[in-house]
């Protein structure tokens, strides 16, 4: 009797089962369509058959990707476009914020105005900037011209596609990295720099000591967030090119679209997918212990 007396009513023994529901309802939504596609992977699963989902397959379909002669051209441009436009972004996003930091009627102006680039939906922006590409009727051969520097054919022609979306990848989502950096830089206390002012330090000692260091956690959380995107970019390559000229920017998610959807050969298209996910899952596991370390240093443990 004692015992039922003191156990805790029924409403705070639910709670917390409540509180983790939303919690385990994402995660159904997560794995449920995850394990589905595993599933169909190992199918002969075409949507012009529908009974072949009963074919199975084995690994059948991951061997054919690793065989095929376009597979590591493929893996070549989703890395080379993740690591450039990454990196790209990450060090104009810090020479930005940098510059943001200063207490200038100049930095308060642009500050505000650094959202504008992410407002814009990715597919609307790339559409825009793929009018201003044009060689004929756009404006950026013309400013190359007005500069002394040739004309482009920018994403019709396969020497220049690649850096063609980039550009666009940079210019909108370099924001992104600015603002996070500039939250970052503001977050420091101002002891460690009027001691380092005050000792006559320079600009590049209190960077490479103080400001690098307690900024090191914010620049992980920008790279975790800009390479898990640009691993799986799609929307801004296809509205570009569709993946051309010819297979140019054949990325792992445009080769999973173009296979599973166009030739509606879905069981095909899935190992793309999912050597996608399992790239992903692993570097964001890495950068991510990689960001608890840096905060532990950066708070002096």
């Amino acid at each position: 009797m004692i015992e039922e007396n003191l156990r805790p009513p029924l409403s705070v023994r639910v709670r917390p089962w409540l509180i983790a529901l939303p919690a385990l309802l994402v995660l159904i939504g997560i794995l449920y369509p995850f394990l589905t596609a595993i599933y169909y992977s190992l199918t002969a699963y075409t949507l012009n058959r529908p009974g072949s989902v009963d074919v199975m397959v084995g690994m059948r379909n991951y061997w054919r990707m690793i065989t095929d002669a376009d597979f590591f051209y493929s893996t070549f441009i989703t890395l080379a476009y993740a690591v450039v436009s990454t990196g790209i972004e990450l060090t104009l996003g810090l020479i930005v914020a940098m510059l943001l930091n200063r207490e200038s009627r100049l930095a308060k102006i642009f500050t505000p105005t650094l959202i504008f680039p992410m407002m814009i939906a990715p597919v609307i922006g790339t559409l825009i900037w793929k009018m201003m590409m044009q060689p004929s009727v756009g404006i950026l051969n013309p400013i190359l011209n007005a500069v002394g520097l040739p004309s482009l054919q920018w994403a019709a022609v396969p020497e220049t596609a690649l850096f063609s979306v980039v550009l666009v990848d940079v210019w909108m989502f370099t924001p992104f990295a600015a603002l996070i950096l500039v939250a970052g830089l503001r977050s420091f206390p101002n002891a460690p720099f009027e001691a380092a002012r005050v000792d006559g330090a320079s600009f590049w000692f209190t960077f490479r000591n103080l400001t690098l260091p307690m900024l090191t956690p914010y620049l992980i959380i920008v790279l975790v967030f800009r390479l898990m995107d640009s691993l799986k970019m799609f929307d801004l390559i296809f509205a570009m090119t569709e993946g051309g000229p010819g297979n140019t920017l054949m990325t792992y998610q445009l080769t999973a679209y173009r296979t599973s959807i166009q030739f509606q050969r879905l069981a095909q298209g899935l190992p793309y997918a999912i050597l996608l996910y399992i790239i992903i899952y692993i570097t964001s596991m890495y950068l991510i212990r990689a960001w608890g370390r840096a905060q532990r240093r950066a708070a002096g443990y």
